[in-house]
């Protein structure tokens, strides 16, 4: 059974920084790709960034050169630095991983629960 647990998020004002984590548990599996995904109240969800296990990076236009995505395969954990905040950012944030295993063929899809991210003006 893999598990993603989420952690950080919260309240900031405009402008400033927060860091979101999320950490694969488990065992006899391998994340491959990860990345950040997010959900405003009456929006789709939305890719926010991925990372590869080889860390190839890519972010969506609203977020890049403010957020940055990384990983510690050690941990099986990855990481969303997001500074320069904005209100429009406000969203609930959800962890993504590709998991490999010998269980299965290919890659399953896990989520994380969810953590909400509010940015005031």
């Amino acid at each position: 059974q893999v598990q993603l647990v989420e952690s950080g998020g919260g309240l900031v004002q405009a402008g400033g920084s927060l860091g979101l984590s999320c950490a694969a548990s488990g065992s006899g599996f391998r994340p491959n790709a990860m990345g950040w995904y997010r959900q405003a109240p009456g929006k789709q969800r939305e890719l926010v960034a991925t990372i590869t296990r080889g860390s190839s990076t890519y972010y969506a236009d609203s977020v890049k050169g403010r957020f940055t995505i990384s990983r510690d395969n050690a941990k099986n954990t990855v990481y969303l630095q997001m500074s320069s905040l904005k209100p429009e950012d406000t969203a609930v944030y959800y962890c993504n991983a590709g998991v490999r295993s010998t269980a299965w063929a290919g890659d399953r899809v896990y989520w994380g629960q969810g953590t909400q991210v509010t940015v005031s003006s």
